[in-house]
């Protein structure tokens, strides 16, 4: 249907269309609107019939909607086979065709609190009422099948397809253990029963798939919803069991009485009581997840809530689904060839989107390690325009084959780090060129080496400028020497300036010179003072980690803290004696034996200590008679009053040691939400006490008395 010559030419066409949206050029002419057909028509088949969709759903919803605008001001040019006048798209072709006993149509989207309060206007409008209920739930971002149920019994799954008929998947289906395979509608009066719902593959699922696919050395999936749709797909249904899929039913499309003449049972009457009916039977409808409310002020908080909560959740959605609650009235109301009246989809902001990759720079980290940032055409995903994306290392690039100028799908993990999802090969014309990976230092002109064991090159060379403006970013950080109005900038400026030169040259600032400086008022200057006086006083653990040692993090800083009474002390410590200590495995062992023994570092630590800086160990005594001390905590999950820093420090002034990780050795595993692999381990070894955050706290009252 569509040949690899004309996609770059689609494809192009698509890009250009929605350049021209953005930047308010499109006139909606007859030749748009005939482009558009064509761009949609591709972009389905890409999404329905491959599953390897080229543009996020928010791009494909724009284009959708400027094809509606075109074809209102064109409306004799509207053909038959235009996107806007069919349900969907074509089918695969692999499996049975069946016919659905209602279309299942699309729903109209919305974007923004004004979308919806228009929504109402016209809903009000359509029934004649002054207020309207409405039922919420989530629109999960899956797989759309629909099954029905015959004299209790599931007789019939399939996919969506074209919206009129679709795949029969439903020897796939009775994999899903979520849906039963029978279901007392009978209690409710019905006979046969079509619902509507969504096949997904929760976080936790899908992440372990795909460190199973990684571990057999597979291409890892690009998201949950694709690894639900390909599964539905799949010929064997043992491959769709191992996959681990779950369903939510969200929709009764259809339905027959076991008696005509028997008066319709009240949960029949509302889409909420159908959603309460569907749980009750033991389907996993969103009863939970849900909300009726009874204006259209209350069904904005509560999509906007629910955007601001979308991580929290087990599983993946893009958007809220908003339905007239009463169903006589969504009969009313009808629907359009494309979508029904009495619903409307309200979409969350796109989490991807696709852009060009122009070049490659390389960045040297405080530790030598070198790291190319891919620099993107600017793009706007989940509200954030993006523009350079970490591809962390050579092997990275090589395994997602990127080049330069290819068009990428980029994604915003967590709406928070962004990551490019793969490279959309079939695009390139030609003129791509491969990243080269240096062989010397971008900043020093060093050799970079490679350790057998690591994926990352790095610069050995210790005059290297970009790793000493990187320690001394780490060494003035919040978790390190907390230096207030010293952050990142003021670094780099004051570098720059030639006003500081390392580590320990920021003790010796020259206040005179930067009070020339714009910003640089006296109570800056006040402020910036007493935050290096203070600095000199914390805790030793804050030094070790804020001295940047390869595989130090915070909880290992605080043990090899406990472990000296002078920090210059490691410099007589074998790799055995660190062994011994809590939480200590080669790898760090090595790197402290090697940071200790570099005479530098030496300078480096009395250097620091002729400025003022504590390097010795003030141990707080326990209290006497202490049952805490000597013994080791770990936390995991989120706790439900105390921060985990408030929490460990809790332990240590009682003489507890934090751990890093589960082991024989620990005492205590206090349980938040969200608890995780930690958790699982602990479970196996019997001498760990596993306690909540309430528990804990007892703990720590009754060890004072």
């Amino acid at each position: 249907m569509f040949t690899p010559e004309n996609l770059r030419i689609l494809q192009a066409l698509s890009s250009q269309l929605l350049a021209d949206l953005t930047n308010n050029r499109l006139a909606y002419s007859e030749q748009e609107m005939m482009d558009l057909q064509q761009v949609l028509r591709f972009h389905e088949y890409r999404y329905y019939v491959l599953n390897e969709p080229l543009i996020s759903d928010g791009e494909y919803d724009r284009l959708f909607k400027a094809l509606e605008a075109c074809e209102q001001k064109n409306p004799t040019k509207i053909t038959p086979d235009s996107p806007t006048q069919r349900v969907g798209s074509s089918l695969n072709g692999q499996f049975e065709t069946v016919a659905h006993l209602v279309p299942m149509l699309s729903l109209d989207n919305s974007y923004n609190e004004a979308d919806l309060i228009d929504f109402d206007r016209k809903a009000k409008g359509l029934v004649g009422l002054d207020s309207i209920d409405y039922s919420i739930e989530p629109k999960f971002d899956g797989a759309s099948i629909s099954l029905i149920y015959e004299n209790n019994q599931l007789v019939r799954a399939t996919t969506r397809g074209d919206g009129v008929a679709g795949d029969d998947i439903t020897q796939n289906i009775k994999q899903i253990r979520s849906i039963p395979l029978s279901a007392n509608f009978a209690r409710y009066g019905l006979q046969t029963v079509e619902i509507r719902g969504e096949v997904i593959m929760n976080k936790k699922a899908f992440d372990g798939f795909n460190a199973t696919l990684a571990a057999s050395n597979l291409p890892p999936l690009a998201n949950p919803r694709n690894a639900a749709a390909g599964a539905l797909r799949m010929k064997d249904p043992r491959e769709v069991a191992q996959r681990n899929l779950d369903a939510f039913l969200y929709h009764i499309s259809y339905y027959t009485k076991l008696d005509d003449e028997a008066a319709l049972h009240p949960a029949i009457t509302t889409h909420s009581g159908m959603l309460d009916m569907l749980w009750d039977l033991g389907f996993r409808s969103p009863k939970k997840e849900k909300k009726a409310v009874t204006n259209i002020d209350a069904v904005v908080d509560y999509c906007l809530s629910f955007e601001a909560g979308r991580d929290d959740l087990p599983y993946e959605i893009d958007g809220m689904v908003i339905k007239v609650d009463n169903i006589a009235l969504q009969e009313k109301m009808g629907m359009t060839s494309h979508h029904p009246r009495w619903a409307i989809a309200f979409k969350f902001k796109a989490r991807q989107a696709s852009t060009k990759l122009t070049s490659v720079e390389f960045q040297v980290g405080r530790t030598g390690a070198v790291t190319p940032v891919a620099k993107l055409q600017p793009v706007s995903v989940g509200g954030v325009t993006v523009s350079s994306i970490s591809v962390h290392n050579e092997e990275y690039i090589k395994e997602k084959d990127l080049k330069i100028g290819d068009t990428v799908l980029i994604e915003r993990a967590g709406d928070v780090i962004p990551q490019i999802v793969k490279s959309l090969a079939e695009l390139r014309d030609g003129s791509e060129q491969s990243i080269v990976f240096p062989t010397h230092c971008p900043a020093c002109n060093a050799p970079l080496s490679k350790e057998e064991t690591e994926a990352v090159w790095r610069c050995n060379s210790n005059t290297c400028e970009a790793q000493v403006v990187e320690k001394i970013i780490h060494f003035v950080s919040k978790d390190a020497l907390d230096i207030k109005s010293f952050g990142e900038a003021n670094v780099r400026k004051f570098y720059e300036l030639g006003l500081i030169t390392d580590v320990p040259s920021i003790y010796s600032l020259d206040f005179e010179r930067i009070g020339v400086l714009e910003g640089f008022g006296k109570k800056s200057i006040d402020n910036l003072q007493a935050a290096l006086e203070a600095s000199k006083k914390q805790p030793l653990y804050r030094l070790i980690y804020g001295l940047g040692i390869r595989f130090i993090g915070e909880t290992t800083a605080k043990t090899l803290a406990n472990a000296v009474d002078h920090l210059l002390d490691f410099a007589t410590k074998t790799e055995a004696d660190l062994l011994a200590l809590e939480d200590v495995g080669v790898k760090v062992a090595k790197s402290i034996v090697d940071f200790f023994g570099d005479a530098q570092n030496i300078r480096l630590l009395q250097k620091l200590e002729a400025l003022g800086l504590d390097l010795k160990n003030q141990k707080k005594a326990a209290p006497v008679g202490s049952t805490l001390s000597g013994q080791t905590f770990l936390f995991t999950g989120t706790l439900p009053t105390l921060k985990r820093s408030a929490a460990e420090q809790m332990a240590a002034d009682l003489g507890g040691v934090i751990a890093s990780g589960v082991s024989s050795k620990l005492n205590y595993l206090i349980v938040g939400e969200d608890a995780g692999s930690k958790l699982e381990k602990a479970k196996k070894i019997n001498t760990i006490h596993i306690i909540s955050e309430a528990e804990f706290i007892q703990l720590i009252e009754s060890s004072k008395q």
